[in-house]
């Protein structure tokens, strides 16, 4: 699922050869070792989503990842996931979180700003590929 994801919400952004190299199992030992939230449809993994203390340090919780299998999107999913993130985040003592996002990705930065979430005007150049992309900071105050 967070192969497919990456894949469909990434193809305008990265090359598609690299994209279709993904690793489900490099995928799958990367969430054993440090489990996310899970959305289920019966005992098919839909979707999670994965919270914790910031890795900034200007920042309290961070929103690591949510991502949501591409037959899903829009069906509300992503919502109730975002919504247990924040839960999680507030349950482990943090009241404003964080989260990065590619500046390129219209969808997911209409889903967060939806969901609550500012652009905090911070701004950060990443590598993914070999391709140097960038990436926009989003602040939400957990109340």
């Amino acid at each position: 699922m967070h192969v497919r994801s990456w894949q469909a919400a990434y193809a305008h952004v990265l090359p598609a050869e690299r994209l279709a190299e993904l690793s489900v199992e490099r995928r799958a030992r990367q969430w054993r070792d440090w489990p996310p939230l899970l959305a289920e449809s019966g005992d098919v993994i839909i979707g999670f989503v994965s919270v914790g203390a910031s890795r900034d340090a200007n920042a309290d919780g961070e929103l690591f990842a949510i991502y949501v299998d591409p037959d899903y999107w829009g069906s509300g999913v992503g919502r109730k996931l975002i919504a247990a993130g924040e839960e999680r985040l507030r349950e482990l003592g943090h009241v404003e979180a964080i989260l990065w996002v590619l500046a390129d990705n219209p969808r997911a930065r209409r889903f967060y700003e939806r969901s609550g979430w500012q652009h905090d005007g911070t701004t950060r150049r990443i590598e993914i590929f070999g391709i140097e992309v960038a990436e926009v900071r989003y602040r939400k105050v957990l109340r």
